[in-house]
């Protein structure tokens, strides 16, 4: 369904290169927004979540790095041309979705290894929002370090 390729393209692109927890902590960060009032209701919502512009063929498309996930607006073609990873980004979606929903009951992945994390950010980057919006910093996984509004 829709919103399993939503979550699989953010997994794919967003964690690709990151080990299975980090594929799985992505994918709880957009369910974790779901719960938030600043975010969209839906899957694909929180994901394609940007600022948009009118382009010259009058389609709405993203403003250039005004996304929510950085590979929705940073110009390079979505293609997920890896097939091996794209079976994983997908099983692990399937995971992650089915956690919201108590399909999976007490099984693995039940528990949100970001407790409750709404953003992350590559180790590399120091964006300018971890101080400005009162995040409180939750862990790292793998490349990534999450957090959470300030409580």
């Amino acid at each position: 369904n829709n919103d399993i390729y939503c979550m699989a393209q953010n997994i794919y692109f967003e964690a690709g290169n990151q080990p299975l927890a980090g594929k799985v902590a992505v994918g709880h960060v957009v369910l974790n927004r779901l719960e938030h009032m600043n975010y969209p209701t839906s899957v694909c919502g929180v994901i394609y979540q940007a600022k948009l512009k009118q382009n010259w063929k009058g389609n709405m498309v993203p403003i250039l790095h005004q996304c929510q996930f950085s590979w929705y607006c940073d110009g390079k073609a979505d293609v997920m041309y890896n097939e091996e990873a794209v079976y994983l980004a997908t099983d692990i979606a399937k995971l992650v979705l089915d956690i919201s929903t108590g399909v999976l009951g007490d099984q693995m992945f039940t528990v949100d290894i970001t407790e409750g994390s709404t953003h992350y950010h590559a180790t590399y980057v120091d964006p300018y929002w971890t101080n400005d919006r009162g995040m409180a910093k939750i862990t790292q996984v793998g490349s990534h370090i999450f957090y959470r509004w300030g409580e």
